[in-house]
């Protein structure tokens, strides 16, 4: 019991020094979506409704290329447990070329395609030119998210998520400055929340750049693009698109469901979900430790620290999903009243923010498990098992609309596709097969 007590201690050092800084710029994406709320919420249902349509149509968009940045995190982690700094550098740099590539002609075909978007997640007559607004505004910010998130990739890595931090905060602050400004001030409405939302992504772009090219050049590495390392990320990030590709496809299939609901169904869902993907991304702080470390380990031939770590980041994963379950339950009357005045829309939502914390502990084990597979580079089995709980909820999301089971219907079909999703990652660690050491993964 002493000999654990002390391996114990280290694994919490090493967790909450890379976890706490993480959950800060974690959040900063749902942190976005949540001031936009509050702030469009007051101009009325159907504009509220619009951004929900909108915010899951752009997440989608950015969310399928979220491995820019998760499978950077581990391939760099690996290169640093190893001892090989300048090659660490080198395939973030790679990474970030990658996310340039990608995110023009997603930019150019988000903004195309946006009146087809917001019907087919079934946005109403009244809430469609809102969404399409924000949608085609937005995506002008497409490039900066998608560098963002490769660049966020290459300082995880390298074991820094400071810094990540306090660009985010700074964006954040920014964020929501400008959209009041904008919507309130300048009179733009729902355009200005978006164009807030834009600049506030751009600057956040050029801070990471800099930062990392600083570093490359500390480093002596190159900063021209290499065509040979570029295709070597996008193979290692395919399987997690897929992965990505599934989840997506499972929130915006509820999007979508909600949207036929009604408009007050779908603005009590979009508030909804952006406290869960508030608790989402502070519950993937701990994931996010797990990719950094877990890839360090791996990289430096030392499986059973591997295994060490992820039992001890479990512990962690689920007794934060209590707290936060409890801090959901305790607070509603504090900030439902933030997002809508409407009543019939904050009805809908205190019953559905009781499903939100009935499986947030449950969530905590998900993320915790999914991020350090991630750091070991675990991709395809990933890959399939999203696919498989893709398969399990959409039959389920399809029929609430149906059977008559309203919104809290569909947020049961939710907690089913966290509850499958969970034993698909217990069961992979349980195998060991994802310990697999090197510098790079074979």
């Amino acid at each position: 019991m002493t000999s654990v007590i002390p391996h114990r201690r280290r694994h919490d050092r090493e967790i909450l020094a890379l976890a706490l800084p993480a959950f800060g710029s974690l959040v900063a994406e749902p942190l976005f979506l949540i001031g936009d709320s509050a702030i469009v919420g007051h101009l009325g249902t159907a504009q509220l409704a619009g951004l929900g349509v909108a915010g899951a149509a752009l997440s989608t968009l950015t969310g399928v290329f979220v491995f820019l940045a998760y499978a950077t995190t581990g391939a760099v982690a690996r290169r640093i447990g190893a001892g090989d700094r300048r090659a660490a550098v080198q395939q973030g740099l790679d990474g970030i070329w990658l996310a340039l590539l990608l995110a023009v002609p997603v930019a150019l075909l988000s903004y195309l395609l946006a009146p087809a978007v917001a019907t087919a997640l079934g946005a109403s007559d009244t809430a469609a030119p809102y969404a399409v607004t924000y949608l085609r505004i937005s995506t002008l910010g497409i490039p900066a998210m998608l560098m963002v998130l490769a660049a966020t990739g290459v300082l995880r890595g390298l074991q820094d998520t400071r810094t990540p931090l306090l660009v985010a905060i700074g964006a954040f602050t920014g964020n929501l400055a400008l959209n009041f400004g904008l919507v309130y001030g300048a009179g733009l409405g729902v355009a200005g929340s978006a164009w807030g939302t834009v600049i506030a992504q751009t600057a956040m772009a050029a801070v990471y750049v800099f930062v990392v090219v600083r570093g490359a050049r500390r480093e002596r590495a190159r900063l021209r693009p290499d065509a040979a390392g570029i295709r070597a990320c996008a193979r290692a990030g395919g399987p997690l698109l897929v992965r990505t590709c599934c989840l997506r496809a499972i929130l915006v299939l509820a999007t979508a469901v909600a949207a036929r609901l009604g408009d007050r169904e779908m603005a009590a869902h979009q508030i909804a979900m952006a406290v869960w993907g508030f608790l989402a991304y502070a519950l993937d702080a701990i994931a996010i430790a797990g990719q950094a470390i877990i890839g360090r380990y791996l990289g430096a031939d030392d499986p059973s620290g591997a295994r060490a770590a992820t039992r001890r980041m479990v512990e962690w994963g689920i007794g934060s999903g209590v707290v936060l379950a409890l801090l959901v339950v305790l607070t509603r009357p504090l900030y439902v009243p933030l997002f809508t005045p409407d009543p019939a829309v904050r009805q809908q939502l205190l019953a559905v923010l009781l499903l939100v914390a009935l499986t947030e502990p449950a969530a905590g084990l998900v993320f915790v498990l999914d991020g350090v597979l991630m750091g070991a580079g675990d991709g395809p089995y990933l890959a399939w098992a999203m696919l498989a709980t893709l398969a399990v909820f959409a039959p389920v999301a399809l029929a609430v609309p149906a059977m008559g089971w309203g919104l809290t219907g569909l947020w049961w079909a939710l907690n089913l596709f966290m509850l499958v999703r969970g034993a698909f990652m217990a069961g992979r660690t349980r195998t060991g097969h994802w310990l697999v050491t090197g510098a790079v993964r074979a």
